[in-house]
């Protein structure tokens, strides 16, 4: 198993959303960086655990805990020209773009505030506390993961 960070703005999704959806899963759509985007095609994988990251808001911070329920699939919305994730170089016999489905386990009493992270002596190594490394899905080591879901559920 392997351990991941999703960026969402809770504006537009956030744990909220996922959580009160009827089956509580959700396709993760939009990614539209390579580098996120080759994570998602390649390494995350089915059982996988995801931070649900809240960001671009009031209290940034990690939110939740979700599951990957479906491993990677081409994302519709680089077809649809109404989408603001319309990629009109993308094509049905070669997407460029993929997608993946993540289901809620649990939201965190309040939200860890990346403050609050990047004062944790342990994290070190996760994009969230690198300068230039803000992609939407980060790789969590197992160590950080462990301190960082203690600390959530603190």
């Amino acid at each position: 198993m392997q351990y991941w960070l999703f960026k969402t703005e809770p504006d537009a999704f956030s744990i909220d959303d996922l959580a009160t959806r009827a089956k509580q899963t959700e396709h993760w759509d939009g990614i539209r960086n390579y580098q996120a985007r080759n994570f998602l095609r390649d390494q995350v994988k089915l059982g996988d655990k995801v931070f649900i990251y809240h960001s671009s808001c009031k209290e940034v911070g990690i939110a939740a805990l979700a599951e990957v329920v479906k491993e990677a699939y081409p994302d519709h919305t680089q077809f649809d020209p109404e989408s603001h994730y319309y990629d009109p170089k993308s094509t049905t016999d070669n997407p460029r773009w993929v997608m993946v489905d993540v289901k809620f386990i649990e939201k965190f009493p309040a939200v860890l505030a990346l403050k609050k992270i990047k004062t944790m002596a342990e994290i070190n190594e996760v994009g969230l506390v690198k300068k230039g490394h803000r992609l939407s899905i980060m790789p969590v080591n197992e160590n950080e993961f462990s301190a960082l879901l203690q600390a959530a559920k603190a």
